[in-house]
């Protein structure tokens, strides 16, 4: 970088200082296209800014920075807890080159005892949390939590399907034989009765665990004693699927109740936050991260940008255990107690089991970071590979692979994965539903172009292209036609610079066989026995896995979609009773007027309406 570019970022930085207010707020450094280099906060602007326009004294990461420094903006706040809460905002909105960015924000699976019905429901929930209810959670895999629920059904028998399937019920289910469910749908269990099972799993997942416990064994001694050992032996199977709930996964004092457990390690210029999640008593695993930032940035300015960036939209535990004194620790736990309304500790544990907690959880970062690095250098050999098969500039840093699939035409998807030099990006997979009307059924062609279109017609609306998801290399999963197909929906959109590949499967689908197909260039085949052809399989195949899956998952959808649903003014009630009158939708569907008008709680108007929608064609 010249000493004339270096001196037009500080020149700028300096100007804007003397504008700047004495006050909290976040400011923006930004390039000469307006992409965003650097979110930063300060309790005081005017001095924090001015730092950058002190002729030496940085590193190169930050001389780098601000000589690439084109434009400022500023935001001033009331206070630091607000800067603080903003930049973590704005850093994983805007993602900039140089802060630390977290880049897995996937959200935790969690149970919801949910009590908005007048029988509550036990059931897995992800996402935001608006229905009202007990969560329990987050547990820090989807396998986690779904062998944590078959056990609670099993302890406290509560239903999990949903309310329709419920109102709709006229006889136990499966879960009911298997003693996973009381049923409360069909009466076997009185309200009083599933009301004392609901209370009970609500004391156990606010951690009340032991008075559950000791509940039970009271009714298993006393149902023993009056030598009603079927009452007995269920008390006592319940009591068993309680304790295999509260078993620990590696170290949890008995003290700590609600707590999350992080800790940083960094190694060649890498780094693994790994953070443990305890609620109620129980650990619910934990997760690591590979945190993007610069080599020569510290584990303490990479803990704490995690921290404000992990838990930006995230529930804050009331502590947070941390393996590195931060300076902001106060801060941040002013910050997330008045997002949560509740008192939130962030400390490093000196002495005593939590100490035992840290060393667990750095341990264990450590051992993620090593494999990481090791599954890294590999990564990067098979991109550099894939970049000298496909004569691109660089190793693709995203690849985004397309597949189409269908059944004679019908439950039409379109599925795209994205990998890069970590590996699969899971977060970034999407489908696509097929909905061009025009579109001839099994037509993969159009498919083809109607994914493209969608896909690449909003990718080529984003103004800022740092932030945006452009890919460096594009997989299609087929030959000559759907290339040309997809080159001039892209030649449409002006994105022709974006490399194209087809890969076609080798003769009988024979793998080790595929057919490579480029734009202006000869097709080609590779060494069966090359590990860029292995690697592009995996990944073609991940694409297939990916779009038949959401391809069943629609088709089911629509298979155990009810026929009754598509009417007006037929909700659960009126349902149920036309189930139970004709015993399935599809007699419901096939009967007479006069067999309809017969069914409690169906007018004459009602059986009409019914009537004439599933014989529109003859009425």
């Amino acid at each position: 970088m010249s000493e004339t570019e270096k001196l037009q970022g500080r020149a700028l930085i300096e100007a804007k200082v003397a504008t700047l207010p004495s006050a909290p707020g976040v400011y923006r450094m930004l390039d000469d296209e307006g992409n965003a280099l650097y979110v930063g906060k300060a309790k005081n602007l005017k001095n924090r800014v001015g730092s950058y326009a002190r002729p030496s004294g940085h590193n190169n990461r930050i001389s780098t920075m601000i000589a690439a420094t084109r434009q400022m903006e500023f935001i001033r706040t009331e206070t630091e807890t607000d800067a603080l809460l903003l930049e973590a905002n704005l850093i994983k909105k805007l993602r900039p080159r140089y802060n630390v960015l977290l880049r897995d924000d996937k959200s935790f699976p969690y149970i919801l005892l949910a009590d908005d019905h007048a029988v509550p429901q036990l059931y897995k929930h992800r996402g935001a949390r608006k229905r009202r209810g007990a969560y329990f959670g987050p547990f820090a895999s989807a396998g986690a939590v779904n062998r944590t629920l078959n056990t609670l059904q099993r302890a406290f028998l509560l239903r999990s399907c949903t309310d329709s399937v419920y109102e709709s019920r006229s006889r136990p289910c499966l879960l009911y034989q298997i003693k996973r469910c009381s049923a409360p749908c069909t009466g076997e269990i009185s309200t009083e009765d599933y009301d004392e099972l609901v209370e009970e799993a609500r004391d156990f997942l606010s951690g009340n665990s032991r008075k559950v416990q000791d509940a039970l064994l009271e009714k298993m001694q006393s149902a023993s004693d009056a030598l009603d050992f079927e009452v007995a032996a269920a008390a006592r199977d319940r009591i068993r699927a309680l304790t295999y709930v509260q078993r620990g996964n590696g170290v949890n004092p008995l003290d700590v109740v609600e707590a999350d457990v992080v800790a940083v390690v960094q190694e060649g210029g890498q780094s693994c936050v790994q953070v443990f999640f305890i609620r109620a008593g129980h650990n619910l695993g934990n997760r690591a991260y590979f945190p993007r930032h610069d080599k020569h940035q510290t584990e303490t300015e990479i803990l704490e940008a995690f921290l404000g960036q992990f838990y930006e939209s995230r529930p804050v535990p009331r502590e947070i255990f941390i393996n590195r004194a931060l300076s902001s620790a106060s801060l941040l736990g002013e910050a997330f107690s008045s997002r949560m309304g509740h008192n939130v500790k962030i400390h490093r544990p000196q002495r005593g089991d939590k100490v035992k907690l840290i060393t667990h959880a750095e341990q264990n970062a450590k051992e993620a970071l090593g494999r990481h690095v090791s599954e890294s250098a590999s990564q990067r050999l098979l991109l550099k590979g894939v970049a000298d098969a496909f004569d691109l500039k660089a190793p693709p840093q995203r690849i985004e692979v397309f597949d189409n699939s269908h059944l004679q035409g019908t439950n039409q998807i379109g599925g795209m994965i994205v990998a890069g030099p970590d590996g699969l990006m899971k977060n970034q997979y999407r489908k696509f539903d097929i909905k061009d009307e025009t579109t001839t059924p099994g037509d993969d062609y159009a498919m083809m172009r109607e994914v493209f279109t969608r896909r690449y017609g909003r990718l080529a609306k984003e103004e800022n292209r740092q932030t945006a998801a452009w890919p460096d290399l594009v997989l299609i999963d087929g030959g000559k036609g759907q290339l040309s197909v997809v080159r001039k929906v892209m030649v449409e959109l002006g994105l022709e610079d974006i490399p194209l590949v087809g890969v076609a499967k080798g003769p009988d689908r024979d793998a080790g066989r595929e057919r490579f197909f480029m734009v202006g260039k000869q097709d080609f085949m590779m060494s069966h026995n090359s590990p860029i052809l292995y690697y592009l399989q995996r990944l073609r195949d991940e694409a297939h896995r990916f779009a038949i899956g959401r391809h069943r998952a629609k088709r089911k959808a629509e298979i155990r979609k009810n026929p009754l649903d598509g009417i007006d003014g037929i909700g659960g009630h009126r349902k149920k009773a036309l189930l139970h009158h004709f015993g399935s939708a599809r007699e419901v569907a096939s009967s007479a007027l006069a067999d309809l008008e017969k069914v409690d709680g169906i007018s004459a108007k009602m059986a009409q309406r019914i009537y004439n929608h599933f014989n529109s064609d003859e009425s």
